[in-house]
């Protein structure tokens, strides 16, 4: 990055007092710290859950120092339906993450999956098609827009969407996914995580929750875990 570029708070290479200084990102909604964006050790994994996240975590480091000076980061390359046990990746060791793949007691990264027929609503009365909900989902991620993030559908199949979540200051981005797995319920996966820093004032979560909101209106409702 050319000197010139120097920004509030982050002082030029040139400067003698830059190597005494800590690197700072600021967005309305992130804080970055250049020092917490080194490699961790991670703590040798217990059994298939804990692998799965350390996997996660460490290709989440080399993302982030890839991506220090380039605010929309790099997609993680984990994304997408995990073939061992299908469903979406697991959330890293960070709170800035929630995904209906994690264990119930996880109550940071934890969150519901939805259902689309639920049987306490139209689901008993007049359920409808994947094809169906497939497009209501469509049209609630294009109409929504949670803390005024853009979203853009850039992976669509059948049963899976990815969407990139853009932040209106600094262009941070958030990688969204929402999977319909295979079987007779009407069931709906989702992941929604931010790809740099590691906390989001519940970013994630709030949006994860408009979305619901809206999907209610139409006759979703979240599965009630038994």
């Amino acid at each position: 990055m050319a000197a010139s570029m120097a920004t509030p708070g982050i002082h030029c290479a040139h400067n003698p007092k830059y190597q005494s200084r800590r690197l700072y990102a600021f967005s309305s909604s992130r804080i970055i710290r250049a020092e917490q964006l080194q490699p961790q050790p991670q703590p040798q994994p217990q059994n298939q859950q804990a692998g799965r996240r350390e996997i996660v975590l460490r290709s989440s480091e080399l993302a982030v120092l890839g991506a220090i000076f380039h605010f929309s980061g790099t997609k993680p390359n984990y994304l997408g339906i995990q073939k061992n046990p299908p469903s979406l990746a697991l959330c890293p060791a960070t709170n800035n993450c929630v995904s209906t793949s994690e264990n119930t007691s996880d109550l940071t990264h934890y969150a519901p999956p939805w259902n689309y027929n639920p049987e306490e609503g139209r689901g008993s009365m007049n359920p409808v098609s994947r094809e169906v909900a497939m497009q209501e989902l469509l049209e609630v991620i294009k109409s929504t827009k949670p803390d005024n993030f853009t979203p853009r559908i850039v992976e669509q199949k059948d049963d899976y969407v990815r969407v990139e979540y853009e932040s209106p200051i600094m262009g941070f981005v958030d990688d969204v996914e929402f999977w319909f797995p295979p079987g007779k319920k009407s069931l709906v996966q989702y992941r929604s995580a931010s790809r740099l820093g590691n906390f989001d004032f519940d970013v994630n979560r709030k949006r994860i929750k408009a979305l619901r909101l809206k999907l209610e209106k139409k006759g979703w409702a979240s599965e009630v875990s038994t």
